[in-house]
């Protein structure tokens, strides 16, 4: 089995390299554990941003729907004419194949 690789970090600012260096000693931390505790720090705070607008959007998205509901529902008076019309319509037809 293979030994996994040191990170290979390189900084081409040294200031920034001693700045990271400096903050990774205070922390109690190597360099590379600092580093990549960093980046997942930034990546889950990433995701939560999307995660919070997502489900911003799906309550508009629901409200929104819901609202459209209520006019696009038809009565039960409606429903009942759209379903007599039906069966006109398909006996006329039958009426015309008969013919």
């Amino acid at each position: 089995m293979s030994h996994p690789k040191a990170m290979n970090l390189r900084f081409p600012d040294p200031s920034q390299r001693a700045a990271i260096e400096a903050a990774a000693k205070q922390e109690g931390v190597s360099l590379q554990e600092y580093i990549l505790s960093a980046a997942y720090a930034r990546a889950t705070a990433v995701e939560g941003r999307f995660l919070d607008a997502f489900r911003e959007s799906m309550s508009r998205s629901s409200d929104a729907f819901a609202e459209e509901a209520n006019t696009v529902d038809p009565g039960a008076e409606q429903r009942t004419a759209e379903l007599e019309a039906l069966r006109d319509l398909e006996e006329q037809q039958e009426r015309g194949h008969a013919a």
